[in-house]
């Protein structure tokens, strides 16, 4: 009984690092191709970084995570941070701007 658990720790850890690698990849995409599919001219209205740099920024994070970083490493975390940023700051920015509402 005793030697079946680091075996058994060993296949969770890994299901948990595949589980992480899956869900940040899946965050990070959703995020470039957001910004792949917005017009240019509406990052220079809500006073952010240009979408080529935000563009520029994601797909070298996804580069990073899957080639160098893996699951918890920190270029995955650095990517999680830079999507994350960009859908809960610039991503509302950009669809007040497209819907007329304005910021308030």
């Amino acid at each position: 009984m005793a030697s079946s658990a680091p075996i058994f720790y060993a296949a969770v850890v890994g299901y948990l690092n595949l589980l992480i690698l899956i869900l940040s990849l899946v965050v990070q995409a959703v995020a470039l191709i957001h910004c792949l599919t917005q017009r240019g001219d509406g990052f220079q209205a809500i006073g952010t970084l240009p979408k080529g740099a935000w563009a520029a920024i994601l797909a070298i994070c996804i580069v990073l995570t899957l080639l160098i970083s893996g699951a918890i490493g920190i270029f995955s975390l650095i990517g999680i941070a830079a999507a994350l940023i960009y859908l809960l700051d610039v991503r509302p920015g950009l669809k007040d701007l497209s819907d007329g509402k304005g910021f308030w």
